[in-house]
């Protein structure tokens, strides 16, 4: 049986021009659309090209690898997933349902209820003990504070931070910092978890430990993750799909096995070529 798909991206645009839907806009995306390519349509507009036509579908209960290099697009995809930008042309679909018809209204409660993010620089409230940082986002819900802090606590000892409650950001490491994140957006209990370079800032040693712990907790939670990296052995070990972009276009899609032994031109190639299994 095939997996179902919790979100299909289709024929996704996204352009950056000196004013937001403006006539400029529209012509970078005809040129796209004809072929051009980033260089071509800076040239001709003055547009910088972040999404060139992406589509893509990834399977509700897996977690989906976002991949590529800087500036391949990669953040500015994820970030289309919760509308904290929105394309210059096309859909994003999360339940069969494009999310660009919401109104403000309903777009906050899909960031409030079904849709959290972690960030690479964790996103921290500072002045905030970590308990309080963890029951963020069920405050802004609305929940009692009792509720909030129960929920936080219970999250906490999930993630080994049982003890740490009353402590500050700055008095934890920066894996400890990450922990806290994921904590935070795993307590609203969002069927989607949107990770934009999550693990990047951390030390390998810390960095496969929250790799760890991420698979762990996926085993018994089996939420969509959309996972952002540029690192093709994070993506190997972590996705369970693998989407590979490359100048705001999608170079490959599929299984780690696909892209590791399938690579569908040299440009995949030269990542995978001679790497470890995970």
């Amino acid at each position: 049986m095939m997996d179902e798909t919790k979100i299909e991206i289709r024929e996704v645009y996204k352009v950056f021009g000196p004013r937001e839907g403006g006539p400029q806009e529209a012509r970078a995306v005809e040129l796209l659309r004809q072929g051009a390519d980033k260089a071509g349509v800076q040239a001709q507009t003055g547009c910088n090209v972040g999404l060139a036509g992406v589509s893509a579908k990834l399977a509700a209960g897996r977690i989906s690898c976002i991949m590529g290099l800087s500036g391949s697009g990669k953040s500015t995809l994820v970030r289309h997933l919760n509308r904290l930008i929105d394309p210059s042309a096309g859909q994003i679909l999360v339940d069969g349902s494009n999310i660009l018809d919401l109104s403000m209204p309903a777009l906050r409660e899909l960031r409030r209820h079904r849709i959290s993010m972690v960030f690479q620089n964790f996103g921290l409230l500072p002045h905030v003990n970590v308990i309080d940082n963890v029951a963020f986002g069920l405050h802004v819900r609305g929940e009692s504070p009792l509720q909030a802090r129960e929920a936080a606590g219970a999250w906490l000892e999930r993630v080994g931070l049982q003890g740490y409650e009353k402590n500050y950001p700055d008095e934890l490491s920066g894996g400890m910092r990450q922990r806290v994140g994921l904590a935070r957006a795993l307590t609203i209990d969002a069927e989607v978890l949107l990770m934009d370079e999550a693990f990047s800032a951390l030390d390998p040693l810390i960095r496969r430990d929250m790799q760890d712990q991420l698979l762990g907790l996926q085993q018994r939670l089996q939420k969509t993750i959309v996972f952002v990296t540029h690192d093709i052995e994070e993506a190997l070990r972590l996705g369970q799909h693998i989407v590979i972009l490359r100048d705001g276009k999608v170079e490959q899609a599929g299984s780690p096995d696909d892209i590791r032994h399938h690579p569908a031109n040299e440009y995949v190639e030269r990542f995978v070529v001679r790497r470890p299994e995970p």
